[in-house]
C-alpha cells in the first residue's frame, strides 16, 4: 500500500482528534421548494453510508499516511464515545480496519450512538437532522485527559484536530489541552457554531479554520457574493485575523475548488471538473487532504502562485491535495469513498490530467501488514 511519509522537521506524525462518531441514513427529496414546518414530503432512501466529520476526516488521513501499518510512524487517534449498539461496534470495526487507533473511543452502552437523517433536494443542496442526545454528547474532560500523554509526546509534530457533534464546551477544553501541548490545531464548524465560537474565542487557538461559504457568511455578517468575491475574502481573512493574526484558513467554494489563505494572501485552487454523485462529506475530505499534506512536509500553499486550471500544472502543496482529495470524493454516494487511498488518489489525478511532481512522489513508501502490531511497535519508539 502505498503512503506519504510524515515529515520529521516540518511535518507531523500523529493527529488525534475530537467530533462526532455516527451514521446516519440519507433521503433524496422530491420537489426543490424547501421543506415546510409542518409539511410531509416522499423522498427516496438511497444506498448511501453517512459518517460523522470525525470519522470522515481521520478515514481519509489514516489512509493516506498509512496509519496502523508496519513500518508505519503516523497514528490517527479518535476521541468520542459510542453507544453500546450494533451500529456502535460496526462503526468501531470499520476504523480499525481503516488504520484508526481507536482506544480512545469510549462505549456507553446506556446510550445509542450518534445518527443523523440527512436529506437532498433535487438540484445537489440539503441539510441533515442528527440527535443531540447521542453517547457523542456524553463524552467529558475525563475522555480528554485520556489523550493528553499523547498529545504531549507528540508536541509540536501533533496535529489537534476539532470537529463539530460534540458539545463546544468540550472542544473548547480539548484546544486547551491542545495549546498547551504545543500541538497544531486544526477545525472546522458548523453555521450556528460560528457566532458562539466566536464568543468563546476559540478561534484564537487555532492554526487553521476550514470554512466553507455559509460559516464563512455566518462570521462575516453578509452573504457570499461570486461577483464581489475579493471583498468577501477580505472580510473573512480579517474577521479571523483580529483574533489571530497567524491564522491559516481554508474557504471551499463547491465544485469550483477552495480558496487558501496564509500570511496575508489568498490563493484559489480549481477543482477539476467532474461528475459529482454526492457532494456530502466533500468538505472533509478537502481539510483531510489538506492536514495529509501538511504531515508529510507539504507547503500550505504553492510557494508560486498558480494560474490556470487544476490540469494546467502540478500538484505542489497541501490546499492541492485537498482539493483533489474532495473531487475524488464527491464520485461516490458514500460520504467516505470506499475506495480512498493514496494509490487511489494518484490513478484519479492521471485521469484527469493532474501531474503529482516528483517532490510528492519521493514523499511516499510502500507499507504493509495492516495489525496491532504496528501500533504496538509505535507506542514502544
Amino acid at each position: 500500500m502505498l503512503a506519504l511519509q510524515p515529515d520529521p522537521v516540518n511535518g507531523f506524525r500523529q493527529v488525534v482528534g475530537v467530533g462526532g462518531i455516527g451514521s446516519g441514513i440519507v433521503f433524496a427529496l422530491e420537489g426543490e421548494q424547501t421543506l415546510g414546518r409542518n409539511e410531509s414530503r416522499l423522498g427516496k432512501l438511497l444506498d448511501a453510508r453517512d459518517y460523522c466529520k470525525l470519522h470522515i476526516v481521520q478515514h481519509y488521513i489514516a489512509r493516506f499516511m498509512g496509519a496502523g501499518k508496519v513500518p508505519s510512524t503516523f497514528e490517527v487517534v479518535p476521541i468520542g464515545v459510542i453507544g453500546g449498539d450494533s451500529v456502535g461496534r460496526q462503526l468501531r470495526e470499520e476504523m480499525e480496519t481503516a488504520g484508526l487507533d481507536a482506544r480512545l473511543v469510549r462505549t456507553d452502552c446506556k446510550a445509542r450512538t450518534l445518527f443523523s437523517v440527512c436529506f437532498v433536494y433535487p438540484d445537489g443542496s440539503g441539510g441533515n437532522i442528527t440527535t443531540n442526545n447521542s453517547a457523542a454528547s456524553a463524552i467529558g474532560n475525563t475522555d480528554l485527559q485520556a489523550a493528553q500523554v499523547l498529545m504531549k509526546n507528540a508536541g509540536p509534530r501533533g496535529i489537534a484536530l476539532c470537529l463539530p457533534e460534540v458539545p463546544l464546551e468540550v472542544r473548547h477544553e480539548f484546544l486547551r489541552i491542545a495549546r498547551e501541548c504545543g500541538n497544531f490545531s486544526a477545525a472546522s464548524f458548523v453555521s450556528l457554531e460560528i457566532v458562539p465560537a466566536r464568543e468563546m474565542n476559540l478561534y484564537a487557538s487555532l492554526d487553521l479554520l476550514a470554512l466553507n461559504k455559509e460559516e464563512a457568511a455566518a462570521l462575516v455578517g453578509h452573504p457570499f457574493d461570486a461577483n464581489q468575491i475579493d471583498r468577501f475574502l477580505k472580510d473573512c481573512s480579517a474577521a479571523l485575523m483580529a483574533l489571530q493574526p497567524n491564522i491559516r484558513i481554508v474557504l471551499t467554494a463547491g465544485e469550483r475548488g477552495a480558496y487558501g489563505f496564509e500570511n496575508g494572501k489568498w490563493q484559489f485552487c480549481p477543482a477539476p471538473p467532474v461528475s459529482a454523485v454526492s457532494t456530502a462529506g466533500a468538505g472533509d475530505a478537502l481539510l483531510a487532504g489538506i492536514l495529509s499534506g501538511l504531515s508529510a512536509g507539504l507547503p500550505f500553499l504553492p510557494t508560486v502562485p498558480p494560474s490556470g486550471a487544476f490540469v494546467k500544472r502540478p500538484l505542489r502543496a497541501a490546499l492541492d491535495l485537498g482539493v483533489l482529495t474532495a473531487s475524488f470524493g464527491v464520485t461516490s454516494p458514500h460520504t467516505i469513498h470506499p475506495e480512498a487511498s493514496l494509490s487511489a488518489i494518484f490513478a484519479f489525478a492521471e485521469l484527469h490530467g493532474i501531474e503529482i511532481c516528483e517532490e510528492i512522489r519521493a514523499m511516499c513508501h510502500e507499507v504493509g501488514v495492516d495489525s496491532a502490531l504496528a501500533r504496538e511497535q509505535l507506542r514502544g519508539t
